[in-house]
């Protein structure tokens, strides 16, 4: 609508997961011309023979079971920072999920993909690269047919990432618990280039919300890879993924989260209200929780999770740390 108000002729493509989960809905959408799927949209040139306004959009869209592809790419925005993709989709069935509708199968680019995609952007004087992508930590997977296959996984990329010259800090996206070995925790602790930051989804605090999730993982396990890093690296900021207001989820379940998350040594919170997905099965279950119930949920983790933030902060009062200016 911007763009059209803008420029009542220009020409508007839409792509994405929205565009490849619900194509139909918006090819009727007034002003839009074209439609790209999971694989199309890497294309996109091919598709723009001309910029002539469309009576009806075109749809270029493949069924999410044939993208099975990776396409090597990073951003160049931000003057000292990129973000390095290194793996897409996900094999994860999350009951609230639509990410492998939208994303399809866990794939990775190759390991000499990414140390040369990295090489490049040293080479534009940046100086940190985020790792990025959907699952990261299961990087290294290939589907062959109805085979999967392990590569070179997440632990050996981030060793040859360590000894590429020209970049001075690299730092890990969100990794799945389970994802998250002792031996990564161990690596980044010994590196001088990795910094000291861990985003680790949690989405909820009570083991029978987690399986009625299908998470991979019960409040244990993620209790002891926080113990594991503040073991190791003390002064680490470490960020959680929490969900309120899941199918199920009662007010004992609720303060079971909060109560297990006010005593656990994480930095700040990413805290998001449940919202119905179509074809997930979440959206099936019973025992809805009402949205004025989600959102008082949702305020009292960000109140906490200022506060836990605020006491990061102040415990790195008085200590010297080198730091990237941004801006």
């Amino acid at each position: 609508r911007k763009a059209l108000q803008a420029n009542p002729e220009s020409f508007v493509a839409i792509i994405g997961c929205y565009a490849q989960l619900k194509p139909e809905e918006i090819a009727g959408m007034p002003g839009v011309d074209l439609v790209l799927g999971a694989t199309e949209k890497f294309k996109i040139v091919d598709y723009l023979r001309d910029f002539k306004k469309k009576k009806n959009a075109e749809i270029h869209s493949c069924s999410v079971e044939d993208v099975d592809f990776f396409v090597s790419s990073y951003s160049l925005g931000d003057r000292t920072r990129a973000f390095l993709k290194v793996q897409d989709g996900c094999d994860y069935t999350c009951s609230y999920c639509t990410i492998p509708l939208a994303r399809g199968k866990s794939r990775s680019d190759s390991l000499s993909n990414v140390v040369q995609n990295a090489h490049d952007i040293a080479s534009r004087g940046i100086k940190e690269i985020v790792l990025t992508g959907v699952n990261i930590g299961d990087f290294g997977t290939r589907h062959d047919g109805k085979n999967i296959h392990k590569e070179p996984d997440f632990l050996d990329l981030i060793k040859a990432l360590d000894r590429v010259n020209g970049i001075e800090r690299f730092r890990i996206s969100s990794i799945e618990p389970n994802l998250l070995k002792d031996e990564i925790i161990q690596f980044v602790a010994e590196s001088n280039r990795f910094v000291p930051h861990f985003h680790i989804p949690l989405q909820s605090g009570s083991n029978k919300i987690l399986a009625l999730m299908r998470r991979r993982y019960k409040k244990e396990l993620y209790t002891d890879r926080i113990k594991k890093i503040r073991n190791l690296i003390p002064d680490a900021c470490i960020g959680a993924d929490v969900i309120v207001g899941f199918p199920g989820e009662t007010e004992e379940d609720f303060l079971e989260t909060y109560n297990y998350l006010n005593k656990l040594e994480v930095s700040y919170l990413h805290v998001f209200t449940y919202s119905e997905r179509e074809n997930t099965d979440a959206n099936l279950m019973s025992q809805i929780v009402p949205m004025n119930i989600r959102k008082e949920r949702n305020k009292m983790l960000r109140i906490l999770s200022e506060k836990k933030l605020r006491q990061f902060y102040t415990s790195q009062l008085g200590k010297c740390q080198e730091v990237l200016i941004e801006g």
